[in-house]
């Protein structure tokens, strides 16, 4: 009787921890899957600020290019009218 009851035990405890590892297991996947959705939220952000002070470097760039040719260009139409 005593073995049987030993049997039960033992096979209650390897049932209990196999449902332990398959959880372990799917606490594992979901760990993963949220650290590689921050890691490609990250990413999306890093590039977005990129792309905004590229544009403000390429805004400020284009602005200082028309200035400069507008002068030089009134600069020049004046030296050769006066």
């Amino acid at each position: 009787m005593a073995n049987l009851r030993m049997r039960q035990s033992n096979a209650q405890y390897e049932v209990a921890f196999e449902q332990e590892m398959a959880l372990e297991r799917r606490r594992r996947e979901q760990l993963r899957k949220r650290a590689i959705n921050r890691s490609r939220a990250r990413r999306i952000t890093r590039t977005e600020s990129r792309g905004k002070v590229r544009f403000s470097v390429l805004l400020v760039c284009l602005t200082v290019t028309v200035v400069t040719v507008v002068v030089a260009m009134f600069e020049t139409l004046a030296w050769l009218m006066g």
